[in-house]
């Protein structure tokens, strides 16, 4: 699998050998390492994934990932320090399709690497739904990736608007956790995994805090999860 990758990271060993690596799989490579410089470079090349290092001069990776996503629609992976420096939850939160912990092991990247890519051209390829859908008075545009209730927007994810989708084309029935994990992108199915029901409880929140009274999700034991109207 090829691509083309940004890496931003102000650590130059550390760059130059990632660097090297994912050349060597095929990979066409750009690095900076100014946070400062990276909106414009991604703006301007619209890679298909970053890499992106928390701790950068000029503008924090936790700044670039948040102003990132409000144009890109690529994959982002987060290189952290440690386990301790953010944890999952904050980091999906900030749009982060995934992340990696320092030192990088090169082949444990590349297979991350190619599963988001994976998951990123079977999203773009997939047989085309409506543009739009809607159920419980939420609506969706499957177009743009937004969501609506009320005629207001809801600030998701691209992670949390998949699984939003995927409930409101299957609403009021159970969709499994397996296809959950198949439509988020960046999750690899694992019955111990536990992201894709962080996810979930991610997206649960957002609803409640835009007022949608009208929808619930459910979690169906064993099985998965159904998008319910308020009363049922």
């Amino acid at each position: 699998m090829s691509g083309n990758v940004l890496l931003v990271e102000d650590d130059d060993a550390i760059a130059q050998l990632t660097k090297m690596y994912l050349e060597a799989e095929g990979y066409q490579v750009s690095v900076i390492s100014d946070g400062s410089q990276a909106l414009d470079m991604i703006k301007r090349t619209q890679p298909d994934l970053i890499i992106l290092d928390l701790m950068l001069p000029g503008k924090s990776g936790v700044d670039i990932c948040r102003e990132t996503r409000e144009f890109y629609q690529g994959m982002i992976i987060i290189l952290t320090a440690s386990e301790d420096e953010m944890s999952e939850v904050s980091l999906l939160k900030l749009g982060a399709d995934d992340y990696m912990t320092k030192p990088i092991r090169g082949h444990i990247l590349v297979a991350r690497i190619e599963a988001l890519l994976r998951r990123y051209h079977f999203g773009n390829h997939s047989q085309p739904t409506s543009v739009f859908n809607d159920a419980y008075g939420i609506v969706i545009n499957g177009e743009n990736h937004t969501a609506y209730y009320q005629q207001k927007p809801l600030e998701l994810t691209q992670s949390e608007f998949e699984i939003l989708q995927v409930l409101i084309e299957h609403a009021g029935t159970t969709v499994s956790r397996e296809h959950c994990c198949q439509v988020a992108r960046g999750i690899e199915y694992c019955s111990n995994n536990r992201s894709i029901d962080m996810r979930v409880s991610s997206l649960r929140k957002k609803l409640i805090q835009a007022e949608v009274f009208s929808a619930a999700i459910k979690t169906v034991r064993n099985q998965g999860y159904k998008l319910v109207g308020s009363q049922a």
